[in-house]
């Protein structure tokens, strides 16, 4: 195998040389040149390229093939590399059941400096693939693995994204949508919802006071897990027949059950269900 050169002449009388990686074939007891490829016209060749391949091959038939690969990668520098596959099903999945339409209907005309669906998918696919508090996960965002659609993001843009979700009329949108998005992929059955308390408490000394010193969010209440000593929050859960999450409620530790039976009520009104039982001796809510 060589270089072979050839020589073209133009209408104008001037010669145009043509180079190409040939072979001599021997055919019929004739040998003649059988041109493997065509480099191109020899004033306009890619000389350096030719010099990158004639030192891989060099370095091949010393018996070094890994610098052989080495040297047809140069020139290439590796500027990042992160894991994609993880993120990219669960993105997927958020996609498929709706959750990033939700949020954007819930977000409707109003802008932000910050993407925030794409936060709220990075913290809930840390949670899922690599829990960590918020700064860290940030950092695990911006560093560690690729988030389509985020190049990266500091703890404050996930707070603020947090704090948008959050508001009352934003949240409840979006499980509502995300709800019967489930429903409708895993055929649910919402004819009758099951709904119950409980609380978890913060190994903290003290509750939480506002500013005119009526109890905060974290506050002393009757504690489900036995701990009165400790602050707590109240969480409640509507659940399927099958135990799928229908939608979360959290309030103060000093919540009385009795309390938040109107405001369940009220909240899961408008969502087309049908009965909903309360408590462990079931009281028909909703039908």
């Amino acid at each position: 195998m060589y270089l072979r050169r050839t020589q073209r002449r133009r209408r104008d009388g001037s010669a145009v040389g043509y180079v190409q990686l040939a072979h001599n074939r021997r055919v019929g007891g004739v040998t003649r040149a059988e041109v493997l490829l065509n480099l191109g016209r020899e004033d306009e060749l890619d000389l350096e390229g030719l010099r990158r391949l004639a030192r891989s091959i060099g370095r091949y038939t010393d018996g070094e093939p890994g610098d052989a690969a080495e040297a047809a990668g140069e020139g290439l520098e590796v500027v990042e590399s992160r894991p994609f596959g993880g993120v990219f099903v669960l993105d997927a999945l958020w996609r498929r059941l709706g959750v990033a339409d939700a949020i954007a209907a819930a977000l409707g005309a109003r802008r932000f400096a910050t993407d925030v669906e794409r936060v709220l998918f990075a913290l809930v696919a840390n949670r899922a693939l690599k829990p960590f508090s918020k700064l860290a996960a940030a950092e695990w965002a911006s560093r560690d693995v690729h988030v389509p659609g985020l190049a990266e993001m500091d703890e404050d843009q996930a707070y603020r994204a947090m704090d948008v979700l959050s508001a009352a009329d934003t949240e409840a949108g979006v499980q509502e949508a995300v709800f019967f998005a489930c429903a409708d992929l895993l055929n649910l059955e919402v004819d009758l919802l099951f709904f119950d308390t409980t609380s978890t408490y913060f190994e903290r000394d003290e509750p939480e006071t506002g500013p005119d010193g009526a109890p905060g969010f974290r506050a002393l209440g009757h504690s489900k897990d036995h701990r009165p000593d400790l602050p707590q929050v109240v969480i409640g859960l509507a659940v399927t027949r099958e135990g799928i999450p229908v939608r979360v409620w959290v309030w103060p530790g000093n919540t009385n059950d009795q309390t938040v039976i109107k405001e369940v009520k009220d909240d899961l009104a408008g969502w087309r269900l049908g009965a909903l039982c309360v408590g462990r001796r079931p009281r028909l809510l909703l039908g």
